[in-house]
C-alpha cells in the first residue's frame, strides 16, 4: 500500500510540475517575443510619457495594444501584475520530484557501481552541490562580465556545461547524468527569478513608491537573467523528455550527446528570438536538422557480435537480470509493479518484449538500471545473437 501511495504522489507531483512548467515557459516565451517584436511608438504623446515601445496583436477574437515603457510609468499602476510563482513552484515541484525519484532511490536511479561505486549519501551530496555551485558560478559570471558581454557569457556557460557534464558522466549512471544537468539548469532558472529578477523589479516599484526616478541598471539586470532563461528553456525540456529514450542517455560518450542536443536546442530558440526582431535566418533552421541528422547517425547504436546462444540461455539471462522489476510481483525495492507494464517472466512475454530488450539491454545497456544485476557484456552478446536471429520463440 505504501508503493501504491508513492506513486500517487509522484504522478500528482509530476502533474503540478508540468502544468507550472508550462506556465512558467509561456510567459517566457511570450515576454521574450514581446520585447524582440515592439515598435517605437506612432503618437509623440505616448513617447513623451516614456514609452519605448507598442505592439499590436489578435488574439481569442480580441485586439490587444501592448505598451513598454523605457523605465517606469509616471504613476504607480494598481493593480501592477507580478509573474513569480509560475517560476518558483516549478522548481519547487520538480525539486520534490527530484528528491522522491532519484534522492530517495540513489542507488537505483543514479548510482551505477560501473562508473563510481558511490554511496548514497555521497551521491546526493554531489547533486546538491552542483546545483548550488551552478548557480553561484552563473550568477558571478554574470555579475563580472557585466551586461555588454553576453556572447563571453554564452561560450563560458557552454564550456561550464560540457565541463560538468562529463565529470557527472564519471560520477552517475547515463540517466541521472542527464537529470542532474537539468536540474542546475532549471535551478539556475528559478534562482534567477528569485535573486535577481524579483528584486530588480522590486527596486524599480520602490522608487516610485518613493516618487523617486528609477535606476534603469535594475531594469537591464532582469531582462538579461530573463533572457538567458529563455535560452535555457528547450534544452531543459529536452532532458525532461530524455529519460524515455535510452539511445541519448544510454550512449557509451552520453555527456557528448547531451550537450550537442542543448546546443542545437538553443540554436533553434535563437531562430525565433532573431524571427520576432523581424531577422527570418533560415540558416539556423537548417543548420538544426543537419546537426540533428549527423547526431542521430553518429550514435546509432551497433549491433554487438554475433554469439551462440539456445533460448534457454535467453530465458535464464532474463530470469536473473530483468525479472527483478520486470514481474507480476517485483522484488525490487521502489517498484509496486514492472516498469511500463512489461513483464518477462514467460517465453510468450520474453518473445513480445523484444524489440524493448534490443533497445535497453543490448544496444544502449541503458538497462538493467545502473546494472544493479549485474549483466555481463557476455550476456548481452547472447542476447543479441537471439535478437539478430529474429527473436524465435522456443521451440516446442
Amino acid at each position: 500500500m505504501e508503493a501504491y501511495a508513492l506513486e500517487w504522489v509522484q504522478l500528482l507531483i509530476r502533474w503540478v510540475h508540468l502544468i507550472t512548467g508550462i506556465a512558467w515557459i509561456g510567459s517566457s516565451f511570450y515576454f521574450v517575443m514581446l520585447d524582440n517584436s515592439l515598435l517605437p511608438p506612432k503618437r509623440q504623446q505616448d513617447a513623451d510619457e516614456g514609452i519605448g515601445g507598442e505592439l499590436w496583436a489578435i488574439h481569442g477574437g480580441g485586439f490587444y495594444h501592448v505598451q513598454k515603457f523605457r523605465v517606469a510609468p509616471a504613476e504607480l499602476p494598481s493593480p501592477l501584475h507580478w509573474f513569480k510563482w509560475e517560476a518558483y513552484w516549478t522548481w519547487m515541484s520538480g525539486f520534490a520530484l527530484f528528491i522522491i525519484m532519484y534522492y530517495a532511490h540513489a542507488d537505483l536511479y543514479m548510482i551505477d557501481r560501473s562508473v563510481a561505486d558511490l554511496q548514497p549519501w555521497q551521491a546526493i551530496a554531489i547533486s546538491l552541490a552542483l546545483m548550488v555551485g551552478g548557480w553561484l558560478f552563473y550568477d558571478q559570471l554574470c555579475k563580472r562580465a557585466g551586461l555588454d558581454h553576453e556572447k563571453v557569457i554564452a561560450v563560458v556557460m557552454v564550456l561550464f556545461l560540457t565541463v560538468t557534464a562529463w565529470g557527472v558522466s564519471h560520477l552517475f549512471s547515463g540517466r541521472a547524468m542527464f537529470m542532474q544537468v537539468g536540474a542546475m539548469m532549471g535551478t539556475i532558472m528559478a534562482w534567477n527569478v528569485f535573486f535577481v529578477i524579483m528584486p530588480s523589479q522590486r527596486k524599480l516599484v520602490e522608487a516610485k513608491e518613493r516618487n523617486e526616478p528609477p535606476d534603469p541598471i535594475y531594469g537591464q539586470w532582469g531582462k538579461q537573467r530573463s533572457v538567458h532563461n529563455n535560452y535555457f528553456t528547450l534544452p531543459v525540456l529536452f532532458i525532461m523528455i530524455s529519460n524515455h529514450y535510452p539511445h541519448t542517455f544510454g550512449h557509451q560518450h552520453a555527456w557528448l550527446v547531451l550537450i550537442a542536443v542543448l546546443l542545437l536546442a538553443a540554436l533553434i530558440r535563437h531562430f525565433f528570438n532573431l524571427r520576432h526582431k523581424g531577422r527570418t535566418v533560415w540558416a539556423i533552421p537548417a543548420v538544426a536538422a543537419i546537426g540533428t541528422l549527423a547526431l542521430a547517425i553518429v550514435i546509432a547504436p551497433v549491433a554487438p557480435k554475433a554469439a551462440a546462444y539456445t533460448f534457454a540461455d535467453v530465458q535464464r539471462i532474463v530470469a536473473e537480470r530483468c525479472t527483478t522489476c520486470h514481474a507480476d510481483k517485483p522484488t525490487q525495492p521502489g517498484f509496486l509493479v514492472a516498469p511500463k507494464g512489461f513483464v518477462l517472466e514467460t517465453p510468450a512475454q520474453i518473445v513480445a518484449s523484444a524489440q524493448k530488450i534490443k533497445e535497453q539491454a543490448v544496444l544502449t545497456k541503458a538497462m538493467p538500471i545502473g546494472n544493479l544485476t549485474n549483466m555481463t557484456d557476455a550476456e548481452r552478446a547472447t542476447l543479441g545473437a537471439w535478437l539478430a536471429a529474429g527473436a524465435p520463440p522456443p521451440k516446442p
